[in-house]
């Protein structure tokens, strides 16, 4: 899908992005510089994976396993769970399945590795990328899967395609009768829900089923409410054995840097956890004909055009809008839109992740743009009842309502009971509702 052309960024921007990531946790928290650090060192985070591998895999023990991953799926020692499975010797691993982008990452932008061996493990990895219920319960029975585990890192953002690779797959589940093993990971972005539900006739690969843009819960929790409240209606049965392995010492409330834990890029153009925190509102830009940042170091935190010039950061700056300032900046994408062109705009710094929205930063960008470039902005696709930014919002309300010149406050004014709807619903399929 041409939603995610990818970038692969140097460790150098990495490292700055970690550090950046720590100065925001110490905002955020109202400490110092190395107490987030000193905070992690002394309350070690453990995955769902890590728990699940001290325990030296014991759930699995007895079944045809089957795992859905790709390389956020590691360990402390940044081994990948499928190499400690085999290396384990007694469990009995009989297939992996590869979302986007693959298991082992060697594919980019809406592309997969294809089915192959693997030649680390000698295990057949079979090509998931875009696969419905239909192809699960094929890739399933093929491979003789009995139990499946799922341990891929999400963004909290509904259009991030691994959730709906995890949905179809527990469709397939339920309706074979599999046990579905859930190895949680923290939310990168945190557990408060924001933004706008998808309504139906908006559905799509970015967004299957009836969550909030974004909806501040692990993939753990989501599983638990996908069983409960789309499954039986969905796939006629609800996955009768779901087991979710939750993080252990993970508070909501804190920014990923102060986890301890690493953070491979769940995809290429995700390379830092920086990146998580404007992307669930900045990707809305991909809906637009401005650019995302793609094709640059850092994706969906540069924000620009053309015809871009600092006019917009004062615009966006004079908004005050809580836990983010705007960087005049001027880049060149090396691909994607305007590639080898020099585009005027924003750099989104997020100085306080504890009160930043990102839904209404993002928002906001966009009106004020329009209202600052009326003769240049447009949608992309030319703003039609089809357009892709439709399919982002969850419906045509974010399009109709800026063609309209509404602000941003009437805007995010409009889904307010939708989400307090949203927010009661799931509150019964929370885990970590004591940390946050």
């Amino acid at each position: 899908m041409d939603r995610r052309q990818f970038l692969t960024t140097t460790g150098l921007g990495v490292a700055a992005a970690t550090a950046t990531a720590t100065t925001a946790a110490s905002a955020a928290t109202g400490t110092d510089d190395a107490q987030p650090a000193r905070a992690a060192a002394g309350r070690r985070v453990r995955t769902g994976a890590q728990r699940l591998a001290d325990d030296g895999w014991a759930t699995l023990r007895g079944h045809r396993v089957g795992v859905i991953s790709n390389p956020t799926g590691i360990l402390d020692d940044a081994s990948h769970i499928v190499d400690s499975m085999v290396a384990a010797g007694d469990i009995d691993l009989v297939a992996v399945f590869g979302p986007e982008h693959g298991f082992r990452g060697s594919a980019q932008a809406g592309d997969s590795e294809g089915t192959f061996t693997d030649p680390r493990t000698g295990v057949t990895v079979y090509d998931a990328y875009g696969a419905q219920e239909a192809g699960f319960m094929r890739m399933f029975g093929d491979a003789g899967v009995e139990l499946v585990v799922f341990d891929i890192q999400d963004v909290g953002a509904r259009f991030y395609t691994y959730i709906w690779t995890m949905w179809s797959a527990m469709r397939a589940a339920a309706r074979m009768g599999l046990k579905f093993v859930v190895l949680d990971r923290p939310n990168p972005i945190g557990g408060t829900a924001f933004g706008p539900m998808l309504k139906p006739g908006y559905e799509s690969g970015i967004g299957q089923r009836y969550i909030v843009q974004q909806h501040g819960m692990t993939v753990g929790e989501l599983a638990r409410l996908f069983n409960a409240e789309f499954l039986p209606e969905d796939a006629g049965a609800m996955v009768e054995d779901l087991e979710v392995v939750p993080v252990k010492g993970w508070r909501p409330s804190e920014v990923y840097a102060a986890t301890g834990l690493p953070w491979p890029p769940p995809s290429p153009n995700m390379p830092t956890p920086d990146t998580a925190l404007a992307y669930v509102g900045t990707c809305l830009f991909e809906g637009t004909a401005a650019s995302e940042g793609r094709g640059t170091t850092r994706p969906f935190e540069l924000i620009g055009a053309p015809y871009g010039t600092y006019h917009w950061a004062d615009d966006l700056n004079a908004a005050e809008l809580p836990g983010v300032d705007f960087r005049e900046a001027y880049y060149v994408p090396t691909f994607s839109k305007f590639t080898g062109e020099t585009c005027g705009g924003v750099q989104v710094h997020v100085t306080n992740p504890a009160v930043f929205d990102a839904i209404r930063t993002g928002v906001t960008m966009i009106t004020t743009l329009k209202r600052r470039y009326p003769d240049e902005f447009a949608w992309r696709g030319g703003g039609t009842s089809d357009g892709f930014i439709h399919l982002l919002h969850g419906s045509d309300r974010l399009r109709v309502m800026v063609d309209a010149g509404a602000s941003a406050d009437e805007i995010v004014a409009s889904w307010q009971d939708e989400l307090a709807d949203f927010d009661r619903l799931r509150q019964q399929y929370l885990i970590y509702r004591g940390r946050r």
